[in-house]
């Protein structure tokens, strides 16, 4: 049935003889959907901490209980709000981000897949609602040819279709739906159908663009690339609003699609800080106890990687090894046990066991290089106490921005960017936040200037330590009143006129 189908059905269920209150009476719901959703899909709903909220608190997810979360509350403007990311909710920290601050004007039901645990003022935020989708099937997608990653990845994305369409249906009634993209399939016409059918407005979140991600497996020409290129077009003049994570990525959706979107860059949540001394020098004593490092604190660099395609180790590898050969021949053959550089990678992904790997072959011994995973609650306190920082990321799309260059900014950290596109350069100014580099030697430069105690050689990288000192970051929730409050505020008050 296609949405115009779903929408009439919709409305002679509002105004119908058997619609609205026929159907409350009978628990269905307004649409007679949450029995039926509650028999074919099994999400792990994390219910709000807290006291325990009245039938009437919660709403029924009928008109009377949308009314009940702007209207009723008088000049103060309140809203219900549903966020979507179809990722491992864990590891998705804007949507998160988008969660609390939203959770201050009302209620939020996040939705996302399983995996990693959310952020801990996530998990006890009384107002937010997680809901987490099941994604064990098609994980062996990426093995075999592009037609057996096509035909996988296409019933991985009707199962999710299903799933995510039956809990937007089954929860309170939003004034608001808030996706992200990617994934385009099925995020943006899921959401887009429901939010028409239970009258909320659709915003999306362009983080990246879906079809330039499947274009690196597949290759730009493959029909099923065009294919996804098309529906995030045809989706983005059907949505309500955008925001937009860099300002190429509004002037791509303003240039293709013909929708204006709002550029509301990464900012560091308030996690994201020096931590206290004493905490510092906790953390180091266990990592270096648990990776074995030596007692001597020596300095950190640290590598924030999802260990995907899209960045480059094998960049890293070589400029490693350039850095390890010019610290022989300055120090002679060192002790593996007692680096004079530490290089922490942090992360999971497909690729984390074959760089292990050829780290290994290489026999490195005054460049440490270990691969670490921490508890949420660990990493920002290994970013602040870091020395310095490096991102490989390479953009499929050329317009998206990676979330570390704001976590590092938070702590006062220096960065060392890959310099993949232009868009690198809304953020990062060389000798301010941080450094880039396009050559494997140009990394070794930084890298061998922390060994040595020595930023000489490295003007950019030293005067970056000292404008982060008097430059502090914009706080995410500054950021997010500033810019997306008012965004989100006005196209909800649109789905009440």
């Amino acid at each position: 049935m296609n949405p115009a189908a779903l929408l009439t059905v919709y409305e002679s269920n509002r105004h119908g003889p058997k619609g609205g209150r026929w159907a409350r009476r009978r628990g269905l719901g307004p649409f007679g959907w949450d029995r039926f959703a509650m028999g074919w899909t099994s999400p792990t709903f994390d219910e709000p901490r807290g006291p325990e909220l009245s039938r009437s608190a919660r709403g029924t997810g009928g008109p009377a209980d949308k009314l009940s979360s702007t209207r009723r509350r008088g000049a103060e403007f309140r809203m219900r709000t549903t966020v979507v990311v179809l990722q491992d909710l864990g590891r998705s920290p804007r949507m998160q981000a988008h969660a609390l601050a939203l959770a201050h004007g009302g209620d939020v039901t996040l939705i996302g897949l399983e995996g990693a645990p959310v952020q801990a003022a996530v998990a006890a935020e009384s107002r937010i609602r997680s809901v987490r989708l099941r994604d064990r099937a098609f994980r062996g997608r990426t093995s075999g040819g592009p037609w057996r990653y096509v035909g996988l990845s296409a019933a991985r994305a009707a199962l999710q279709g299903v799933r995510l369409g039956l809990a937007l249906m089954r929860g309170p009634t939003p004034d608001l739906v808030l996706v992200q993209n990617p994934p385009a399939i099925p995020t943006l016409a899921a959401g887009w159908a429901v939010a028409r059918l239970r009258g909320a407005r659709l915003v999306i979140d362009w983080q990246n663009l879906s079809h330039t991600l499947a274009a690196v497996p597949l290759g730009e020409a493959h029909r099923a690339v065009r294919a996804i290129r098309r529906g995030e077009r045809r989706w983005a003049r059907r949505a309500d609003a955008h925001l937009a994570i860099s300002r190429a990525m509004a002037d791509w959706l303003l240039r293709e699609c013909g929708v204006g979107a709002v550029v509301f860059h990464d900012a560091p949540v308030s996690c994201f800080k020096k931590p206290a001394l004493e905490v510092a020098s906790s953390m180091w004593q266990r990592l270096s106890h648990e990776l074995a490092l030596g007692a001597r604190r020596v300095p950190l660099v640290v590598c924030a990687t999802s260990w995907n395609p899209e960045e480059d180790v094998d960049l890293l590898l070589e400029s490693l090894e350039r850095a390890e050969r010019r610290l022989v021949t300055q120090r002679g053959p060192g002790n593996p046990n007692a680096p004079d550089l530490a290089l922490l990678m942090t992360g999971r992904g497909p690729l984390r066991a074959e760089f292990e790997r050829r780290v290994a072959r290489r026999a490195l011994t005054r460049v440490a290089v270990r691969t670490i995973w921490l508890e949420p609650a660990d990493y920002p306190v290994l970013v602040g106490m870091a020395d310095a920082g490096v991102c490989l990321h390479q953009s499929s799309s050329g317009r998206d921005l990676p979330i570390r260059l704001a976590e590092f900014r938070g702590c006062g950290v220096p960065l060392c960017v890959y310099d993949y596109a232009p868009v690198v350069g809304e953020v990062l100014t060389n000798g301010k936040e941080g450094v880039t580099f396009r050559e494997p030697g140009e990394l070794a430069n930084v890298l061998v200037a922390l060994a040595t105690n020595d930023l000489s050689s490295v003007p950019a990288f030293a005067a970056s330590r000292e404008w982060l000192v008097t430059h502090p970051s914009e706080p995410w929730d500054e950021a997010w009143r500033r810019i997306a409050a008012p965004v989100l505020k006005a196209t909800s008050e649109r789905a009440e006129t």
